[in-house]
């Protein structure tokens, strides 16, 4: 299996009640398409930046292609050093306050679902890349370091 490596944004997008958008990912692995296999998982909007895109761009497109909102303002808020079995990613954590519309899940079948939930009473099945997005956020820590890099 071909290990995938990449740059990723996810978004976290808080509306007036201090509630954060999630959506819920397909459980079928083609669908849900997701190289870092969070099939059946809360995901924030999230994916893949482009060659030449700006991070904040990404976010926005992201945002837009998921559930359908337009982002008026956004900002970088951390990044992550994000791996498991099966790709990594050096992904943005990006947050927004500003945006309009209503929330549309299209009809590609990549989410099945959403929820705004306080950022407090977050999902068991919240992924972990979302998860640590929103807890540097809630810490206010831009990068945490490993404690072990795998050196004597």
């Amino acid at each position: 299996m071909e290990k995938i490596i990449g740059i990723g944004v996810g978004v976290i997008l808080l509306n007036d009640k201090d509630e954060v958008l999630l959506l819920l990912r397909n459980d079928d692995e083609k669908l849900a398409d997701s190289n870092m296999h969070y099939e059946g998982q809360y995901t924030l909007p999230a994916g893949k930046v482009r060659f030449g895109e700006e991070f904040e761009e990404a976010g926005i497109r992201k945002v837009k292609q998921e559930s359908n909102l337009d982002v008026l303002d956004i900002k970088v808020i951390c990044l992550l050093n994000d791996y498991n079995e099966h790709a990594h990613y050096a992904t943005i954590g990006l947050l927004s306050r500003n945006f309009k519309g209503n929330v549309d899940l299209g009809t590609t079948g990549e989410h099945v679902s959403y929820m705004w939930t306080s950022i407090d009473k977050l999902p068991k099945n919240l992924c972990k890349s979302s998860r640590d997005i929103i807890e540097r956020y809630k810490e206010s820590i831009f990068y945490k370091e490993r404690k072990s890099y795998g050196r004597n």
